[in-house]
């Protein structure tokens, strides 16, 4: 049983290949953080070793469960060391290669998953492209990356591509029912900031602090709203040293400043059934009051552009201070 939510397309062509005996020697599962790239992978390892011929992954057997706990020897996971960082080295593509010249240990196929696989650095993205141009019988190559454009285009050719999408509103919140008991709003708030990524939603609802990380966020940025220029540029200095740090903070603090112009946006236009901060209508009508439809759209394309430019490795400072003093 494929128990990625809402992922139909993905899980019939998987399905097909794999009871016809069709598989690919690579994947490349491309889609937004959190919307079951992992979860399909694990799936497509439980079917290739599943005990079950005729209803694989049947998530029972053996194989399906030690897969399911992180235990079986032949489905291992590379990712990278350290949150937002290129450090997928290339000694960890090295023991890969070594690990995948042997038979398979208890299970019918070897399976190797990329997580993040962009973060690969140069070295081991190349080191790893030989092993996809002469792949061993009975390895399965799966890579997951929510940035496929920082993939080396020799490593996506040489893979067969499948991309996942965001999900319905809809799913989110009949997924979030059928395994949560949460009052209406939350669940309703849950559904909404998770923007079609089933992985985001059931982890808010285990980990608390995930909305609590969101309200500190979005609170910051009502600071800077009001902000003088002077605090503005304290606050991107801040940011940029935290850049080299944690990337991905950054990221997600940008992306989510941009959801919040976005709920601005469907107000003025007249959508606010839309908007997904529904905590925070209030402050939201507010300011929709307060500005204009060129400065919603301004704000937008400011922060999508500073977020490009980080993405080119543009001076996260120089980058962050404009984007502040930008804003209306």
């Amino acid at each position: 049983m494929w128990q990625v939510i809402g992922q139909t397309q993905a899980t019939r062509l998987l399905d097909r290949s794999v009871k016809t005996g069709q598989l690919s020697h690579a994947y490349l599962f491309v889609g937004p953080p959190h919307v079951g790239k992992m979860t399909l992978a694990l799936n497509l390892a439980q079917a290739v070793n599943c005990h079950d011929g005729q209803d694989a992954p049947c998530g029972e057997c053996a194989a399906c469960t030690r897969i399911a706990r992180g235990k079986h020897a032949d489905v291992q996971v590379v990712a990278p060391t350290s949150d937002g960082k290129r450090d997928t080295g290339i000694d960890q593509i090295r023991q890969l290669q070594e690990s995948a010249s042997l038979p398979p240990y208890e299970g019918k196929c070897k399976v190797f998953i990329f997580d993040r696989a962009d973060t690969l650095s140069n070295e081991a993205a190349n080191c790893l492209l030989k092993t996809l141009e002469e792949p061993s019988p009975r390895v399965l190559m799966v890579l997951l990356s929510a940035r496929e454009k920082d993939l080396l285009p020799t490593i996506v050719s040489r893979c067969q591509r499948v991309e996942l999408r965001p999900v319905p509103l809809c799913t989110v919140q009949e997924a979030l029912a059928g395994r949560h008991t949460l009052a209406a709003g939350r669940s309703d708030l849950i559904a909404r900031l998770a923007g079609g990524c089933l992985g985001w939603a059931f982890s808010a609802v285990d980990q608390g602090e995930l909305i609590d990380t969101r309200n500190e966020r979005l609170a910051e940025l009502l600071d800077v709203l009001q902000a003088r220029p002077g605090e503005r540029l304290n606050y991107a200095d801040a940011l940029a040293a935290g850049f080299s740090k944690r990337r991905s903070d950054v990221e997600e603090r940008l992306a989510l400043w941009v959801e919040w112009w976005h709920d601005l946006l469907r107000i003025k236009a007249g959508h606010d059934e839309l908007i997904s901060n529904i905590d925070f209508q209030d402050t939201l009508w507010k300011q929709a009051n307060h500005f204009n439809m060129r400065q919603v759209i301004d704000s937008i394309h400011h922060l999508q552009e500073a977020g490009q430019q980080l993405e080119r490795n543009a001076n996260p400072r120089l980058a962050l201070e404009v984007l502040m003093l930008s804003m209306p």
